[in-house]
């Protein structure tokens, strides 16, 4: 199985290929710059492992939440990169890539609550816990919101919890609210393509795929939701 994963949601601009369950990876931190170096990081994983675009199984992308400009590129690139080589499309969320993340990094980690800065005084949060075979399920929808609306589940209190993203470093407020029932709470992490290629290939395998024309951002947020162009 080869996948191709880019995700441009955040400043972490990043790119994957997945081959037969070997990654290959690039990843810079960037304010500003995506549009202009996610196409090379591209090319460069291609040339390095000499896959060219028309043997990948599929291209996968961070769908989003996220910086609308990031996510709309992401999407953007995404449809035209299938488009002219005709294979299919995995949309990925971020705020799973970053749970997943987070499960990878500490092995005693049951469940994650993911809160990522939304900016307007509000975080997009998601819910999500470790399977039998360690992968990051969703256990509720998505949101956006104040950090005083984000709630974990219930049944939630006897499980060892890690809170991560950008939202528990812009919003304080959310240590203070769930001090005593985080295990560990890392305000830095943000989501990457290594961890989106890896999600995609076991959609892949479900046959959970998209065209071109169905990549589509994900913003939450229903004043932004419009489809990305088409190529």
């Amino acid at each position: 199985m080869k996948i191709l994963a880019i995700d441009t949601a955040t400043e972490n601009c990043s790119a994957a290929l997945l081959i037969d369950g070997r990654l290959t990876a690039r990843e810079e931190l960037l304010q500003r710059g995506s549009a202009e170096r996610i196409l090379p990081m591209v090319c460069e994983l291609l040339t390095e492992t000499r896959v060219s675009l028309n043997n990948l199984d599929a291209i996968a992308f961070g769908r989003g939440p996220g910086g609308f400009t990031g996510v709309r590129l992401a999407a953007s690139v995404t449809q035209g990169l299938a488009f002219g080589s005709g294979i299919p499309v995995v949309a990925v969320s971020n705020l799973r890539a970053l749970a997943q993340r987070a499960l990878d990094d500490a092995a005693n980690v049951e469940s994650v609550l993911v809160c990522a800065d939304a900016r307007m005084r509000e975080v997009y949060w998601g819910c999500f816990r470790r399977d039998a075979a360690g992968v990051a399920q969703a256990v509720a929808e998505e949101r956006v919101g104040p950090p005083e609306g984000v709630e974990l589940p219930a049944g939630w209190e006897q499980d060892s919890v890690a809170g991560v993203g950008t939202g528990f470093g812009a919003h304080p407020r959310l240590r203070t609210l769930y001090a005593t029932r985080l295990a560990a709470v890392e305000g830095t992490l943000l989501p990457r393509a290594t961890e989106i290629a890896r999600l995609a290939a076991l959609e892949f395998a479900a046959g959970r795929v998209l065209t071109a024309e169905q990549a589509i951002p994900v913003y939450l947020r229903d004043n932004v939701a419009q489809p990305a162009p088409s190529h």
